[in-house]
């Protein structure tokens, strides 16, 4: 289906719904007695024990199995700083997802007046009565950082999918790709084009995985992140130092005689020529949404031998669904109150090890296996260790 035909029955059906969610009770009121068990005068007993006991909410509320799905509007898909109402539809559907493959209750919450990092964390330390989780959504770097960063200490698992999810499911693409073109991901160069959110947690994750490449190399609008710039912020200066990269230089510097291009950054910014400088049977994903960095069809021109995508309609779709349901279905079910390097690195292993025999067009589950979530909670529980 062409891209403006989606736009126009998908604008169809938000406008028949009226939002894609509902809220249903779990005990339908029949009659008085019920009546008086689920409000007054049965749930003042209820009130009385969490007054004193605030721990024992999951026992008895909806935290057990509730997640806020946090924005503020300001890097929404590819559409960027749209705002809090433009934020409302994507934190829906992510919702919807939740519930759909992780069986856990999400709920939108858009914040208004595009608060500062300080305004957010407040924001969602008020109203953490009511969730078992946080997920964090479209927050612009480096604002995001210091939201999840500041967050870490409230007892419930609070992460920035478009950070962690992201790198999860990079990173299990990346271990079925490697296993088709019979490399090794330590012998490996790595560029990555975007050294934001989604750019610096892939970096950090393939580096924290055991298999830490030859070479890596970040790049963001002027070109590879480098510790002689003088204009980065703290966690670029941090990704430059941990990589090791030293001297500046463009993106076809960064692939020349790269392994693997990862693209998470800006739509047609790299062509063929650009891919024939990389290394034989040289990967690329490129994630930019709803245009990626190249083409499938122009990075396969230039000689890459297995490529994916952000996008549904074609092979190898790198989608963050692989991940969050199940991380946070995980989480709830452990009762962790962070999510940990370790749970990342198994839930990434355990999406790669569901596709068996990966080839080309095969590195990664489809965005919507039902196998995913259970495999990837699992995973996560059993690396809790609160």
């Amino acid at each position: 289906m062409a891209l403006e035909e989606i736009y126009k029955k998908s604008l169809a059906l938000h406008k028949r719904l009226g939002g894609k969610l509902e809220i249903s009770s779990k005990e339908r009121i029949r009659d008085k007695r019920t009546l008086s068990l689920v409000y007054t005068p049965g749930v003042a007993q209820v009130s009385r024990i969490l007054a004193s006991s605030p721990a024992r909410a999951k026992e008895f509320t909806i935290k057990k199995n509730t997640v806020a799905v946090v924005s503020d509007g300001s890097a929404v898909l590819g559409l960027g700083n749209i705002g809090p109402f433009g934020a409302i539809p994507v934190m829906e559907g992510k919702a919807a997802l939740f519930k759909e493959l992780g069986g856990v209750d999400a709920f939108p919450i858009c914040l208004e007046g595009t608060p500062g990092a300080q305004e957010i964390v407040e924001a969602v330390r008020r109203i953490s009565p009511v969730f078992g989780g946080i997920n964090l959504e479209d927050i612009s770097a480096p604002k995001c950082f210091e939201v999840e960063g500041a967050l870490q200490d409230l007892g419930i698992p609070v992460m920035h999918d478009d950070q962690h999810g992201t790198a999860i499911v990079v990173l299990a693409a990346l271990k079925n790709a490697f296993r088709v073109c019979g490399k090794r991901a330590r012998d490996s160069k790595i560029a990555i084009s975007g050294a934001g959110a989604a750019g610096i947690a892939v970096a950090k994750l393939i580096l924290a995985s055991g298999e830490k490449p030859k070479e890596m190399v970040l790049l963001d609008s002027k070109g590879i992140v480098s510790s002689d710039r003088t204009d980065l912020n703290s966690y670029k200066m941090e990704i430059a130092n941990l990589t090791g990269q030293r001297t500046a230089g463009t993106l076809q510097d960064a692939l020349k005689d790269a392994d693997v291009f990862i693209g998470l950054s800006a739509p047609a910014i790299a062509n063929s020529s650009d891919i024939r400088l990389m290394a034989k049977k040289a990967i690329v994903l490129a994630m930019a949404n709803p245009v990626p960095e190249i083409m499938p069809e122009e990075a396969k021109k230039g000689g890459a031998y297995v490529v994916g995508t952000g996008r549904s309609d074609y092979p190898n779709q790198i989608n963050n669904v692989l991940a969050f349901p199940g991380i946070f279905r995980g989480a709830l079910d452990s009762g962790a109150t962070r999510i940990t390097t370790e749970m990342k690195l198994s839930a990434a292993e355990a999406i790669a090890s569901l596709v068996k025999s990966p080839t080309r067009t095969k590195i990664i589950p489809d965005a919507l296996d039902k196998r995913v979530a259970k495999a990837v909670a699992l995973a996560v529980a059993r690396n809790w260790k609160g």
